[in-house]
């Protein structure tokens, strides 16, 4: 690099309609905005992005999830391992330097921190198309600059000293069985509260909106919950 040179980025597409048909496109360049607009001619068919700058290097994998308006992006490296954080609003990501940028553009309906991976909602009436590729700068420069992701005073989902038998049952049987699956699908699912023999849920990340929530509460968590805990008689979202 000459002296005085400004470091350049270097961003790695591997892109394909399908996984037998890959080409790689390989762009070095000070020029982000011009970045982000071959990414968007590209974006529809990419499958991995490997992102480097100055020696640092950030590979992020995306995944599509039963929600059409929610994206799975997985960085390779811990995000919320203390445990998932739910963002409706700018104010509720006030905790996360990462959803807060996120949060900056307009087109962000809320942000979910999974273990080790970000789902983005978005709103309605945009493409991922135009989007994605702003998304992935986003998320990438967040993760090489080294900051946080969760601030340390961030409190997670607080269990009730007082709580019942059968609430516990109901918990262990979310956490182990339930949370893991929905959380392959960018989502998320909590337990808030057992009542009359119904469990209250709050749905979270990409489960929140989906089209096909009702379907999975019932036929998948409902029916799990009354295999292990019979005093189980129906779940609701909340």
């Amino acid at each position: 690099m000459r002296p005085g040179a400004v470091p350049l980025e270097t961003v790695v597409f591997e892109y394909g309609a399908h996984l037998d048909r890959k080409a790689h496109v390989v762009f070095h360049t000070n020029d982000l905005s011009g970045l982000i607009r071959v990414m968007a001619q590209l974006a529809s068919k990419i499958l991995y992005y490997l992102y480097i700058k100055q020696g640092q290097i950030m590979f992020i994998q995306t995944e599509e999830t039963p929600n059409p308006n929610s994206l799975k992006f997985l960085p390779g490296v811990d995000v919320s391992p203390d445990g998932p954080m739910s963002c409706n609003n700018q104010d509720e990501a006030a905790q996360s330097p990462l959803a807060s940028n996120l949060f900056a553009l307009e087109y962000v309906n809320s942000v979910f921190l999974g273990t080790d991976f970000v789902t983005v909602t978005k709103k309605a009436d945009i493409a991922w198309e135009i989007i994605k590729p702003e998304l992935l700068i986003t998320i990438m420069e967040h993760f090489v600059s080294g900051r946080p992701t969760i601030k340390s005073d961030q409190v997670s989902d607080l269990i009730p000293e007082d709580e019942d038998e059968v609430s516990r049952q109901i918990r262990e049987v979310i956490n182990a069985r339930v949370r893991p699956a929905v959380a392959m699908d960018g989502g998320d699912i909590i337990f808030k509260k057992f009542e009359n023999g119904i469990v209250f849920l709050e749905l979270r990340g990409a489960c929140s909106g989906c089209p096909s929530s009702a379907y999975t509460l019932k036929e998948g968590v409902e029916n799990t919950l009354k295999h292990y805990v019979p005093e189980v008689v129906s779940v609701e979202a909340i």
